[in-house]
C-alpha cells in the first residue's frame, strides 16, 4: 500500500527510517491540536530535551486551551521562566484567547497562520500533525537534510533559498488521503525533522549508517561539512548592565521592562545600563554604600552578549526611585516572572 502511494524513494526511505528510529515524545501520543500547538511554540528556539519539561508543566497546569486563556499573562510568563524568547509566551497566551474567541481550534492552514506567533513552519507542523494536511515543514533540520542530500548550495537565509527549499520540501510531501487512517503527512514531517536531529546532524552526521547514503550528493562530493550554506548577516551587540538589589525592611524594589527591548514584560531589580535607557535609577544611588555580590557575569542571547555587575544595598529607609518601580516583600520575588540572568544573579545573593 505504501509503495503505491509514495513513489518518491527519498520520502519512502525517511518514513521507513522514522518507524524504527523516530523519537518517542509525549505530544506525539495525542491528536489534541492544543497539545501539538503548545509543543511547537515551546520548541521554537528550544531543544527538545529542555522543552519537554516545560510542555508537561504547561499541560499539567493548563490542560485545555480555555484554561490557558483564563490565566493571566504574568502567570504564563512565570511558568515560561528560563526558556527565553519571552515573546513566545506572550504570543502563546494571546493566541489561546484567539482560539477561545473562535470557539474551536482552527483546522485549516490559513486559519492556523492567523494565530499570534505562528509562522509558516509552525502552521505547517500543526496542520499536518494535528489535521493531516499536506503542508511541508521547513526548519533548520529540513534545510540541512535537503541541502546535503540534493547538493543545494543556495544560501538558506536568502529569498531565493527560502523559495527553493520550500518548493522542494512540498514536492516531497506524500499525498494526504488514501484508504488508511494513517496520518502520512504528519508522519513524514516528523520523520524529516527527526532525521535531521538524529541522523543528519550539524556536526558528525552518521553518514556511514545513513539509509540515504547511496543517493546523497553531499556525501558523494565530499561537501557534507559545507552544507547547508548560510550568509553571515548577524551582528552581535554587547551591553553592560549594573543591577542593584535593594533590601529595605524586608522589601525590595523591582520594575517591569517595557516594549522595544529584551525581556519585555519581565521584572528586574534597579538597573543602570551604560549607554542605555535606564540611567535615572542607578544615578540616584551611592555605590559606596553597596556590597558587590558578582562582577562581570556573562549572559549570551542570540543577538546580544550581556555582562552584568550585581550589588546589594541595605538602606535604613526607602530611596527615591522612578515611578515605575514597585516595592514588594523580598520573599515574594518568586511570584514574579524574571529573566534568566536575574535568576542567576539572585542565586548568587541567596546562596
Amino acid at each position: 500500500m505504501q509503495a503505491k502511494r509514495i513513489t518518491n524513494s527519498f520520502t519512502r526511505t525517511l518514513l521507513d527510517w522514522f518507524q524504527t528510529y523516530g523519537r518517542e515524545l509525549p505530544w506525539r501520543q495525542t491528536c489534541d491540536p492544543y497539545a501539538i500547538w503548545l509543543s511547537e511554540i515551546i520548541l521554537q528556539q528550544t531543544q527538545v530535551k529542555q522543552g519537554w519539561d516545560y510542555w508537561q508543566r504547561f499541560m499539567h497546569r493548563w490542560p485545555t486551551v480555555s484554561d490557558l486563556a483564563a490565566a493571566s499573562e504574568d502567570e504564563v510568563l512565570r511558568e515560561w521562566q528560563g526558556l527565553g524568547y519571552y515573546s513566545r509566551a506572550r504570543n502563546l497566551h494571546f493566541a489561546a484567547r484567539q482560539i477561545v474567541a473562535l470557539g474551536h481550534f482552527p483546522n485549516s492552514l490559513e486559519e492556523i497562520k492567523q494565530l499570534k506567533g505562528v509562522g509558516d513552519y509552525t502552521a505547517a507542523a500543526i496542520a499536518s500533525i494535528a489535521f493531516g494536511h499536506p503542508a511541508a515543514v521547513v526548519d533548520g533540520n529540513v534545510y540541512r537534510v535537503l541541502s546535503r542530500h540534493f547538493g543545494i548550495d543556495t544560501p538558506i537565509n536568502t529569498t531565493e533559498g527560502k523559495k527553493t527549499f520550500a518548493a522542494l520540501a512540498q514536492s516531497l510531501m506524500p499525498e494526504a488521503k488514501d484508504n488508511s487512517n494513517e496520518n502520512i503527512c504528519g508522519l513524514y514531517n516528523q520523520a524529516i525533522m527527526d532525521f535531521g536531529a538524529i541522523q543528519c546532524t550539524p556536526q558528525s552526521p552518521k553518514c556511514i549508517v545513513c539509509p540515504l547514503q547511496e543517493t546523497c550528493e553531499a556525501l558523494r562530493t565530499g561537501k557534507v561539512d559545507l552544507l547547508p550554506i548560510k550568509q553571515k548577516t548577524l551582528k552581535i551587540k554587547t551591553r553592560h548592565l549594573t543591577y542593584i538589589f535593594i533590601r529595605c525592611q524586608g522589601e525590595t524594589a523591582i520594575h517591569r521592562r517595557g516594549k522595544g527591548d529584551i525581556w519585555q514584560g519581565l521584572w528586574e531589580p534597579v538597573l543602570k545600563e551604560t549607554g542605555g535607557k535606564r540611567q535615572e535609577a542607578g544615578e540616584m544611588l551611592d555605590y559606596k554604600k553597596m556590597q558587590l555580590i558578582a562582577k562581570g557575569v556573562k549572559h549570551v542571547l542570540t543577538h546580544q552578549v550581556l555582562t552584568a555587575d550585581f550589588y546589594l544595598w541595605e538602606p535604613d529607609e526607602r530611596p527615591k526611585l522612578p515611578e515605575d518601580y514597585i516595592w514588594i516583600k523580598e520573599s515574594d520575588i518568586d511570584n514574579y516572572a524574571i529573566p534568566r540572568l536575574i535568576d542567576i544573579l539572585l542565586s548568587k545573593l541567596f546562596s
